[in-house]
């Protein structure tokens, strides 16, 4: 996948099929999306897929708030990487790109990329005021020479699957809600940094500590069951998100996780750290050995919460004759 980024003179010389948005978490309500891409490609070999989002969400620049993502733009790449797009362009949202009107953008989009079909939600907008939507794409559809595909929202217990319904849900703590909306677990990345070595040293319990990127939504402050991928094998453990209450000084907001059985030296790595289900809050203990049981505790948890979904997955694999013997 070629990634354009940092650039508002972007160009696509191949014909393409383009899909555009704020793609905040490249969720389950993205599939019919991503599906008719696939399908288009399939039917035209010369069809190169394009996503078009822009490098911070515009809100940010309007409203003057920073945004918290689901997921970064480094994710991002990632994400759409692993589901077959040929281009993601990352669009700066300058004055220019901001002020531009809504036909204007059409005939810029279309003619620099190539652009034979386009797919979008009923809820997207565009151009100066977000003034353009899906109805003005049908209409300038024949001028312009492509095709307009128009995808109605998913749904989940009669509410649209949507980056702010995920956000709600991981704001409450529900990782396996999120994660159903999403069709992936919730993860966040980062580089393994050196701590104060206080949960091996002092505690006994070895730890992995990462900063996440200022811009990512977090869950609330606590402990959670967790995967971490690292260099392409995925470890089993628990994680606690927040500042370390209990441990003295300033702590920076963080994620420091135990993994089980796993004694490697990671400074220094890159890791993913998927977060399966929430334990408890944090909260500051009266000492370090009232921390040290409380987490002997939560290990222990994590493991029973792995030993029940292994349980689970070998049972489904059974015949079904003898699945519930």
């Amino acid at each position: 996948m070629e990634y354009i980024k940092q650039s508002i003179t972007f160009e696509i010389k191949e014909p393409t099929v383009l899909s555009l948005g704020k793609f905040d978490g490249l969720h389950r309500g993205h599939e019919l999306l991503m599906a008719y891409m696939e399908e288009k490609k399939r039917e035209r070999e010369d069809l190169k897929a394009v996503i078009f989002t822009f490098d911070i969400p515009p809100r940010e620049q309007i409203q003057n708030v920073q945004a918290q993502v689901l997921t970064t733009n480094q994710e991002k790449e990632q994400l759409f990487e692993s589901v077959g797009i040929d281009y993601l362009i990352e669009c700066p949202f300058t004055p220019e790109i901001r002020s531009m009107e809504p036909e204007k953008f059409i005939e810029t989009i279309v003619t620099r990329l190539h652009v034979k079909y386009l797919v979008v939600g009923t809820d997207f907008r565009f151009g100066h005021k977000r003034r353009g939507d899906y109805r003005m794409l049908l209409e300038y559809a024949d001028r312009y020479g492509y095709e307009v595909k128009v995808i109605e929202k998913m749904q989940e217990a009669g509410r649209d699957i949507s980056s702010t319904y995920i956000r709600e849900e991981i704001a409450a703590g529900h990782m396996e809600k999120a994660n159903e909306l999403l069709g992936y677990e919730f993860f966040v990345e980062g580089r393994i940094l050196q701590g104060k070595k206080i949960g091996k040293a002092v505690l006994g319990i070895p730890t992995i500590n990462l900063i996440p990127p200022r811009d990512k939504l977090l869950p609330p402050f606590g402990v959670y069951v967790t995967e971490t991928e690292y260099q392409g094998k995925k470890y089993p453990g628990i994680t606690n998100v927040g500042c370390k209450p209990t441990i003295e000084g300033e702590n920076p907001v963080g994620v420091e996780t135990h993994l089980f059985d796993v004694t490697e030296n990671m400074y220094g790595a890159e890791v993913k750290v998927s977060f399966l289900s929430r334990v408890r809050e944090e909260r500051k203990f009266d000492s370090l050995e009232a921390l040290k049981r409380q987490m002997k505790q939560d290990i222990q948890y994590g493991r029973n919460y792995f030993g029940t979904r292994e349980e689970a997955a070998a049972k489904s694999d059974l015949p079904a004759g003898i699945k519930g013997e």
